[in-house]
């Protein structure tokens, strides 16, 4: 089967909208998706910047909140709520999505992204964490000391470092198994396509 990494980043709101659309389409493109968490500050610190260039340029980012509400008008999602920070602080909830296996990642994604772009809550916050684990069916405490242990820490680090050097520049980013790069939420039907044609 075509495989396609989706790369993707808890503090960014397009890799919200991409987790929350990828996988029906893959699975109709008949390509398997790895879900990928990666944290964006080092990238970011290592291109000269210190927050989000949508901080960085307040016209981008505001024109990006608009947009934000309407693509989820258009996904038929719930409304697109701004977070109180931003970005948020994504190490916590990055660590327990590689705390858990392949088969979970998705849900956990997803059900972060709503905490965060839905409802508001701080995803920093181990308790959001934890409402979002109890929610699924996980033993929270669990999973969120697993997350913290070294193997699992070494895996985010791992994962942030392949993604600089895949090039990776922002997220959310679609690599196809011959090293394809895609960037962006709008480049995700191009990405499948490009997956399954090579």
């Amino acid at each position: 089967m075509p495989r396609l990494d989706f790369w993707y980043e808890f503090a960014s709101t397009y890799s919200y909208l991409a987790a929350m659309r990828i996988a029906p389409l893959a699975k109709e493109a008949g390509v398997e998706v790895r879900w990928r968490p990666f944290l964006l500050g080092p990238i970011f610190k290592a291109q000269g910047m210190e927050t989000s260039p949508f901080n960085i340029y307040p016209l981008k980012g505001k024109y990006m909140w608009r947009d934000m509400a309407r693509w989820s008008e258009l996904l038929k999602l719930p409304e697109f709520v701004p977070p109180k920070t931003f970005p948020a602080h994504p190490l916590g909830a990055s660590r327990v999505a590689l705390a858990l296996d392949d088969a979970a990642r998705p849900d956990f994604t997803r059900a972060i992204y709503q905490a965060e772009f839905n409802e508001g809550k701080d995803i920093a916050d181990a308790a959001t964490i934890g409402e979002v684990l109890k929610k699924l069916g996980f033993d929270a405490a669990a999973v969120i000391a697993k997350g913290g242990e070294p193997a699992v820490k070494d895996k985010l680090r791992a994962n942030t470092e392949e993604a600089a050097k895949l090039d990776i520049f922002g997220a959310p980013n679609f690599v196809t198994a011959d090293g394809e790069l895609f960037w962006g939420n709008d480049r995700l039907e191009q990405a499948l396509a490009w997956a399954r044609k090579h």
